[in-house]
């Protein structure tokens, strides 16, 4: 099949990219390779994907220039979109809250009437747990009134989900929107807590902790949020939101001694109160997803630190 997916230089995106071409699968690619971290990371990831040797484009281009997407919906015919492009991140959304509207919102709506007009109605969108806000129940299903985000990136998802369901309901879209919890693993943005406690504990200079240690992540391992998206082009919904989480949570002081022990050195902590628009807790109930998609996640985070770890000693040599 011919697959577009949105953000494929990214984390998330190039292991999608890599499963689908090793699967036998046409890929595309569009991301802007924008400077929210090291675009040369990205391009590090695309160079990965392109020494693989298999039908691979990268398409460069901004979700948010309505022409230049619908050009490449005009040049290629898509099977299935995977919509992982997205500013990210709570905190930075404080800071520019219109940046997350255009790129968040105004990007989704050109890729779904791009695609609408393509006759492409397959898509696979990522949401996130920070849909959730301060959620009083746990752990968190896709039932839950979700009505009270606590930052503008939340809030940006929860247009995206809408906008998901009304693309269903009237364009007869098919939909699948995956709330992911706190992915980490190899190629993980630089500025994602396991990354960049890895990085400052390995030389030595303090992390900042924001809190008591007590706010607790469901932490979930790259491979197993995989198989929960590829599973979603393997089936139709017509519209439906899945938790893709590990579905277990783990204390921010836990998952630094894990990091420590990892690295063999102790961190050095620098503490800083809590930040507006942090959730004191994320924890997915994946029954849903087990049920519909026969996911099932592998990696805890015993094991899926020191594994990331390794990683990042395999391309920091340290």
């Amino acid at each position: 099949m011919n697959f577009l997916i949105t953000g494929g230089a990214g984390f998330i995106g190039s292991h999608v990219c890599e499963r689908l071409l090793l699967e036998g699968h046409r890929v595309w690619t569009l991301d802007d390779l924008n400077d929210f971290y090291d675009p040369q990371i990205k391009r590090q990831n695309l160079a990965a994907l392109q020494a693989l040797n298999r039908p691979f484009e990268f398409v460069p281009g901004d979700l948010t220039n309505a022409n230049a997407v619908n050009g490449l919906f005009s040049a290629v015919r898509f099977d299935q979109v995977i919509h992982l492009a997205a500013r990210a991140g709570v905190r930075p959304s404080l800071e520019q809250p219109a940046l997350y509207q255009r790129v968040n919102v105004e990007g989704t709506v050109n890729l779904l009437e791009a695609a609408r007009r393509a006759g492409v109605r397959k898509v696979t969108i990522a949401s996130s747990s920070s849909v959730y806000g301060v959620n009083a129940k746990v752990p968190f299903s896709e039932s839950d009134p979700i009505f009270s985000a606590v930052s503008p990136y939340a809030a940006s998802k929860l247009a995206c989900e809408a906008l998901g369901h009304v693309y269903h309901h009237v364009y007869g879209f098919d939909v699948a929107m995956l709330r992911f919890f706190t992915v980490y693993g190899p190629r993980q943005r630089p500025d994602l807590a396991i990354h960049k406690f890895t990085r400052l504990i390995a030389a030595g200079q303090p992390i900042p902790v924001f809190g008591d240690g007590s706010t607790a992540r469901d932490h979930t391992y790259i491979t197993d949020i995989l198989e929960g998206i590829l599973a979603c082009t393997r089936q139709e919904f017509g519209f439906e939101i899945f938790n893709l989480g590990e579905s277990q949570t783990i204390r921010l002081d836990r998952l630094i001694q894990l990091i420590e022990s990892a690295v063999g050195k102790k961190a050095v902590i620098d503490r800083q109160p809590l930040q507006p628009g942090d959730v004191p807790l994320t924890y997915a109930d994946i029954s849903k997803a087990r049920a519909r998609l026969g996911y099932q996640p592998q990696v805890k985070a015993e094991e899926g630190i020191p594994l990331f770890v390794e990683w990042f000693r395999s391309v920091n040599g340290r």
